[in-house]
């Protein structure tokens, strides 16, 4: 076991050299060169090694680190003499789109010419002597930050060429991360620009490439075939629901109870699958975010280590400005319970927003949710997923996101108060106040929530689910009476009252917002949303009963009794 315990280690060598913490995942190496796939997308959630391993994959066969055995002595790699022989034997293009995250189309393609250029700067020796014709010489030098599209989309398909001629093999091509910039492009809406040189990139240097040995791509997502591998039919595709490489990617429960052992904290295993455990890769179970272990190995207590290392815009963007659908879905999983979708794992980045469960589709993919079983129909040949928030890690994470969404707004906490005392006319005040400055940021763009108020207001419920978790247990659009109720609050403590909220848009038949909250109120009565409440031993007098009645931004609410 080793004694140090480095954060943020993502180089393969670096870690050998320096004894520092490492699970053995070599055996990805000897499963991946052994399938014979050509180009292989794998995808799993960010921080789960697909760095350390492409690191580990280039120096395993790069010409660069040749004789370099010592970094895989003891390694279950090098049992076999074959594998000791193929060490250090091929020419590999290594690169990575895992920083490329910018806010425009065209500081986008400046960092991607910038890596391809760097390609072409390493490889500088290849301009010495006559290898190179003088029109492949002038091709070379024009591979710059400033290069057109067709210099760039087939600047790795030369570099393979010329590195397959220099060193009589053809190139191992290895893309880490390559979805990064399908994400940003997605959030700051330059989707479409981006789609189209991706494809021709990928096109030349993983299609139509006969330099090319073999080729592995890392994401987080499968971004749909359509969009940028529609010329791709030799992709082999790896997703966290295929069997392929499922324990090369994170830690088993195996690995990560050994290394507890190992530093004297066997007592903290159930407290560490609470908080790490959950996720699974193909029909392989109890595997453990590495990152957020790592951490804990390191510092000897738990907290938000995995979900706090990168941006949540674009899942915060999905979820704040989801439909009602998706917000009454996601209270289900916030308040801990299980949602069936059947899933496309192909992620139609400019479809995310309207397609059905395509956010659950991301949120699989990206690690946030995990497969607690799975359903196949025969008859119809479809397959349908349980899923559940992945572990106590996540559901704090989600927590935090959503309380960000109104911890600036001072009157949203003092309708928080106002609701707790039942000051119905400070209510009032304050939740115009909210709604007016705060429905613009649950807008789609293409949807405005002035014409579907339901995206606020179930915002605004899951902001309430997160702010009175500790007192209330707070369920959403369930059956109770005759009826489904819109909001149900049932006290932790003797010491609250119950409420129930029911939401309501005024109709072209109300003349005002006052008949619309006495509609509200008369459909709580009428279909007796209080009997689950009553059932439970919760006493009618200590229940309350709110009518929210909005049109727009304009809210009125009014209390029965």
């Amino acid at each position: 076991m080793a004694r140090v315990v480095g954060i943020g280690n993502q180089n393969f060598e670096k870690i050998r050299t320096n004894n520092i913490f490492y699970i053995d995942k070599t055996n990805f190496i000897r499963e991946w060169w052994e399938s014979g796939d050509e180009v292989t997308l794998i995808a799993r959630p960010r921080r789960f090694g697909k760095t350390l391993n492409m690191s580990m994959l280039e120096q395993f066969f790069s010409v660069k680190y040749a004789g370099r055995g010592d970094l895989f002595a003891g390694l279950s790699i090098w049992e076999e003499e074959k594998y000791r022989e193929l060490q250090g034997t091929y020419p590999v293009i290594s690169l990575s789109f895992a920083n490329v995250k910018e806010s425009n189309y065209r500081g986008t393609r400046l960092s991607l010419n910038r890596i391809i250029e760097d390609i072409y700067n390493k490889n500088i020796f290849l301009l010495e002597g006559d290898l190179l014709t003088n029109n492949e010489k002038e091709y070379f030098r024009s591979v710059t930050c400033n290069m057109e599209d067709a210099t760039a989309t087939w600047a790795l398909h030369r570099m393979s060429d010329f590195l397959s001629r220099y060193y009589g093999k053809k190139v191992i091509i290895l893309l880490d991360e390559y979805d990064t910039p399908m994400q940003e492009a997605y959030v700051n809406g330059y989707w479409k620009e981006l789609v189209d040189f991706t494809r021709s990139l990928f096109n030349s240097t993983f299609k139509t490439n006969p330099y090319l040995e073999r080729a592995i791509m890392t994401g987080i997502t499968r971004v749909s075939k359509e969009s940028i591998f529609s010329d791709l039919n030799n992709l082999e595709v790896v997703t966290t629901t295929v069997q392929k490489y499922e324990d090369c990617f994170g830690f088993t429960e195996e690995e990560v109870f050994a290394a507890l052992e190992g530093y004297g904290m066997s007592d903290q295993k159930q407290l560490i699958k609470d908080w790490y455990d959950g996720f699974s890769f193909g029909e392989k179970g109890e595997i453990y975010n590495p990152w957020s272990v790592i951490n804990f190995l390191d510092k000897g207590r738990v907290g938000i280590y995995w979900a706090n290392t990168s941006s949540n815009s674009l899942v915060n963007k999905l979820i704040r400005e989801g439909s009602l659908e998706v917000k009454r879905t996601f209270e289900q999983l916030i308040q801990g319970e299980t949602i069936q979708m059947e899933i496309d794992e192909q992620i139609v980045y400019d479809q995310l927003s309207v397609k059905k469960n395509a956010v659950w589709s991301l949120l699989l993919a990206s690690g946030y949710l995990k497969v607690e079983k799975t359903i196949f129909v025969e008859r119809t040949g479809r397959t349908y997923y349980d899923m559940a928030l992945t572990n106590k890690e996540v559901r704090i994470m989600f927590e935090n996101m959503i309380q960000d969404w109104f911890s600036g707004n001072d009157d949203y906490n003092d309708f928080i108060r106002a609701l707790l005392l039942d000051d119905v006319k400070a209510m009032n005040i304050y939740m115009n106040k909210v709604a007016s400055e705060m429905f613009s940021s649950f807008d789609t763009g293409n949807k405005p929530s002035e014409t579907q108020p339901e995206r606020f207001y179930h915002g605004f419920v899951l902001g309430l689910m997160v702010e009175f978790s500790d007192k209330y247990t707070i369920t959403s659009n369930r059956e109770s009476g005759f009826g489904r109720y819109d909001i149900m609050l049932e006290p932790k403590q003797q010491e609250y009252d119950a409420m129930i909220l029911e939401f309501k848009v005024q109709s072209q038949e109300e003349k005002d917002l006052s008949e619309t909250v006495q509609e509200a109120l008369r459909q709580i009565e009428q279909k007796e949303y209080q009997a689950n409440l009553i059932g439970k031993g919760v006493p009618s007098e200590r229940i309350r009963k709110y009518g929210f009645a909005f049109c727009g931004k304009k809210v009125m609410i009014g209390r029965a009794g």
